[in-house]
């Protein structure tokens, strides 16, 4: 397993820790129990920076703050499908990160935890990812 990259990737994502060591007063992030304890089924806000283009056609990189829901764990990362459409992607294009991706990501990267809804069970058990992140390093 590995992190998504910016330039293979298109997208990669930010540390939530290194934010908040930057912002302590003003940014704040779930506790590390909360951020190394998370289950299926729990939402995790995470920061996206995503390559784009401009009206210019200039390639410039746009940051995201969207949802995913906890699927499992594969080593030391946490994977997830993002319940997102990012704002800055063409979700009629062939670029990975659409609505339904499976996200890896660190406890780290976590910014904002919200409890599992109250159906839950239909959730996991029904969403199925629309593109499937590598489990083996390339």
């Amino acid at each position: 397993m590995r992190c998504p990259d910016l330039k293979r990737d298109g997208f990669e994502l930010r540390s939530g820790e290194a934010i908040h060591v930057e912002n302590p007063d003003t940014f704040f992030i779930p506790s590390v129990r909360e951020r190394y304890s998370l289950e299926p089924g729990q939402f995790v806000k995470l920061i996206f920076d995503i390559e784009t283009v401009d009206e210019d056609g200039e390639a410039m990189v746009q940051g995201e703050r969207m949802w995913v829901l906890v699927t499992g764990k594969c080593d030391d990362f946490y994977i997830g499908m993002l319940d997102n459409d990012p704002v800055s992607v063409d979700p009629h294009g062939d670029q990975y990160l659409i609505h339904g991706a499976e996200i890896p990501f660190l406890p780290g990267h976590v910014i904002n935890i919200e409890e599992p809804p109250d159906d839950v069970e239909r959730l996991l058990r029904e969403w199925k990812p629309t593109r499937v992140w590598p489990r083996e390093e390339e």
